[in-house]
């Protein structure tokens, strides 16, 4: 069973109803037994680094994700702000992340040269280059496209660990993996076919 974290923030209810679409079994719950019991976790997210991680804290949640992620070495994937969590740091907050992941995230800073300018927020649909054959990109074009908005970006200290990468006026870091655990920037549940591929990949997912 794949529990979808809720910590008060996310599309929880879309990321449950794609697995559904795909065949996985998916509930979305905060409850501790149900995280305890779960084969698969995933960590959505939509808002700020220090809520997020205020959320997750004031809700009892960090044991048992550590004790499930560090020491169970149960799979996980952020999504978004949820990848974000998954770091040490973030320039967005004060409060320290999950730090299950030797990166930081920083906001988009582009060269004031940069033309035409570009906005921040990154939003819309954009082209993702894996880095590797990894399984959760399988069944996919060589160039899928996926839907993101975001202000910051993961930067990973260890170079094996990004999955993928995408342009919006630099190159930054799509997806990682570090082992089991997994981090989307994007938002496959609103990524219609390669979204529901992905979760398909991830929900199939053996032993890692």
């Amino acid at each position: 069973m794949i529990v979808v974290v809720d910590y008060g923030m996310g599309n929880l209810g879309s990321i449950a109803n794609m697995f559904k679409k795909v065949g996985a079994l998916a509930i979305v719950s905060g409850r501790l037994e149900d995280i305890e019991g779960a084969d698969k976790l995933v960590l959505p997210g939509v808002g700020s680094f220090d809520n997020g991680m205020r959320n997750i804290r004031e809700r009892g949640l960090l044991h048992v994700l550590a004790e499930k992620v560090g020491r169970r070495r149960t799979p996980i994937l952020g999504i978004c702000l949820g990848m974000q969590l998954l770091t040490q740091r973030s320039e967005e907050g004060q409060l320290p992340g999950l730090g299950w992941v030797d990166a930081e995230t920083i906001r988009f800073a582009f060269a004031p040269d940069l033309r035409p300018p570009l906005k921040i927020p990154h939003m819309g649909w954009n082209t993702v280059l894996p880095a590797s054959s990894d399984s959760l990109f399988s069944g996919m074009a060589e160039q899928p496209r996926f839907y993101f908005v975001h202000s910051y970006h993961v930067v990973c200290r260890q170079a094996e660990d990004v999955l993928a990468r995408a342009q919006y006026g630099l190159q930054f870091c799509a997806a990682l993996r570090a082992g089991h655990i997994f981090g989307v920037q994007f938002h496959p549940e609103k990524s219609h076919k390669y979204g529901m591929q992905l979760l398909r990949n991830f929900a199939g997912l053996g032993p890692c």
